[in-house]
C-alpha cells in the first residue's frame, strides 16, 4: 500500500477523476449544473460549500450511487458514468468513508476491516487487514468492538476499511461531522497523512473550510451546483476570484476603493501596492483612470500599530488564546477587522493605531449604495 506502488500501476499522466458537464436532477430540479473537475492521481480534492449546494449529490455520483442526466465521468480512464453507461459501484474500485462510519457493531475491529476483502484469499486478508491496522495506528486494538473505541478511533477503522481492497479513488462524505471540534482538526491532519502514506487518490465533501483547509491539496467551493472556483486554500483565501467566494472563505471586510494605477489602490486607511486587475471589474482598459472599485480586507491585512498616525475604535473583540479577533471602527463609520496578537489586550471603545499590510489585491466592481458602508465578505 504504498505510494510508490499506487502510483506506479497506471499512467500518471492521466487523472485518476475527470468530470465533463456534469448535470444532475432530482423530479425536476437541477441539483448539478454542468460541473467540470481533474483530479491528479495522489491528489486529495475536496469540494466545499454550504448545505444544498450539490456536494454529497457529485459523490454520490462519483460513486455510482446517482444515474447523470448528462455528462462523463471518468475513474483512471475509463467512462464509469455516461451516455449508456452506469458502471455498479462495487466495479469502481471506490472506497468510501461514510458520515456515520457504517461500522458493523457485533464485529471486532479487525472483522470490521476484513468486510471488503471477500475476493481475496485468507492469506492475503490477513496481510491487508494488518497492513490497514497498522497505517490507521490501530495495533492492539483489533479484537475490541466499535462501543470500545473512542469516536476518533471508530473513524480510523472506517478509514482502514476503506483503503484495505487498496482502490483507486477514496470518497469521503462528511467524515468529521461527529466529533467534536478539537479533535476534527487534529484527526483531519491524521487522515491526510494516512492517505498520503497510502498513495491513494481522494475527495472528501465538507461544509467546514478548517477541515478542507486541513486535509486537501485543492479545493472546489460549490454553490448552486457549480464550481465556483477550484484553487488552492491559499488562493482562496487570498484570490478569490469572486465576490461569492470572499464571503465563503474566511473572514473580511469590503471597503470602496479607487485605482490609483496598474499596482495600486487607495482605500481609507491607505494604499495598497499590489498586481491590480487590468479591468479592475469594471469593464475599462487600463488601471490608472480612477475606477471606483471594492477592496476585500482580510483581518490579517490590518495591523496593530502604536506608532500609526491612524486610529480606530474597538466595537467588539473576540478572544482566540494567541490572537484577539479586533472589530474596529473608523472615523467613517466603516469597520475592519485586525486579527492581533493576544499580548496587545485593549478594551472596547479604546482607539488603537492600525496600518495596512496587505500583500495581495482583490477587488471586484463596486458595491451597491446600501451595501457599501462597512460590509462584510464573511
Amino acid at each position: 500500500m504504498s505510494t510508490e506502488s499506487n502510483l506506479s500501476r497506471t499512467d500518471a499522466a492521466v487523472p485518476i477523476l475527470s468530470l465533463r458537464d456534469v448535470r444532475q436532477s432530482y423530479d425536476g430540479h437541477e441539483v448539478v449544473r454542468g460541473l467540470s473537475l481533474e483530479l491528479k492521481r495522489g491528489s486529495i480534492g475536496c469540494l466545499l460549500g454550504p448545505s444544498g449546494c450539490g456536494k454529497t449529490t457529485v459523490l454520490r455520483c462519483i460513486a455510482g450511487f446517482e444515474t447523470l442526466t448528462t455528462g462523463e465521468i471518468r475513474i483512471d480512464g475509463e467512462v464509469v458514468s455516461g451516455p449508456g453507461v452506469q458502471l455498479p459501484p462495487e466495479r469502481r474500485r471506490i472506497g468510501m468513508v461514510f458520515q456515520d462510519y457504517a461500522l458493523f457493531p457485533h464485529l471486532t475491529v479487525a472483522k470490521n476491516v476484513a468486510f471488503g476483502l471477500r475476493a481475496f484469499d485468507r492469506k492475503e486478508q490477513a496481510k491487508r487487514i494488518a497492513q490497514s491496522i497498522e497505517l490507521v495506528g490501530l495495533q492492539g486494538h483489533e479484537d475490541k468492538y466499535p462501543h470500545q473505541l473512542s469516536g476518533g478511533q471508530q473513524q480510523r477503522v472506517a478509514l482502514a476499511r476503506a483503503l484495505a481492497p487498496g482502490p483507486q479513488l477514496l470518497l469521503l462524505d462528511e467524515p468529521f461531522s461527529n466529533l467534536d471540534v478539537d479533535l476534527r482538526e487534529r484527526l483531519g491532519q491524521e487522515v491526510r497523512d494516512i492517505i498520503k502514506r497510502a498513495g491513494i487518490t481522494a475527495i472528501l465533501v465538507t461544509h467546514d473550510q478548517n477541515e478542507a483547509f486541513a486535509i486537501a491539496d485543492e479545493i472546489g467551493i460549490m454553490h448552486e451546483g457549480e464550481i465556483r472556483q477550484w484553487d488552492t486554500a491559499y488562493n482562496l483565501y487570498h484570490r478569490p476570484a469572486s465576490r461569492f467566494v470572499a464571503d465563503f472563505i474566511g473572514q473580511g471586510v469590503l471597503l470602496p476603493g479607487s485605482v490609483v494605477s496598474s499596482n495600486q489602490v487607495r482605500v481609507e486607511i491607505g494604499m495598497l501596492n499590489g498586481d491590480v486587475p487590468s479591468n479592475c471589474g469594471m469593464g475599462c482598459d487600463a488601471c490608472g483612470k480612477g475606477c471606483e472599485v471594492t477592496v476585500l480586507l482580510r483581518p490579517d491585512d490590518v495591523i496593530h500599530d502604536d506608532s500609526s498616525n491612524l486610529r480606530a475604535e474597538i466595537l467588539s473583540r473576540a478572544f482566540r488564546g494567541a490572537d484577539i479577533l479586533y472589530t474596529l471602527r473608523l472615523d467613517s463609520g466603516r469597520k475592519v477587522l485586525a486579527l492581533v496578537p493576544s499580548h496587545h489586550n485593549h478594551s472596547i471603545g479604546e482607539r488603537i493605531g492600525i496600518r495596512l499590510a496587505a500583500d495581495h489585491v482583490v477587488t471586484f466592481p463596486p458595491l451597491p449604495a446600501e451595501f457599501a458602508e462597512g460590509a462584510h465578505a464573511a
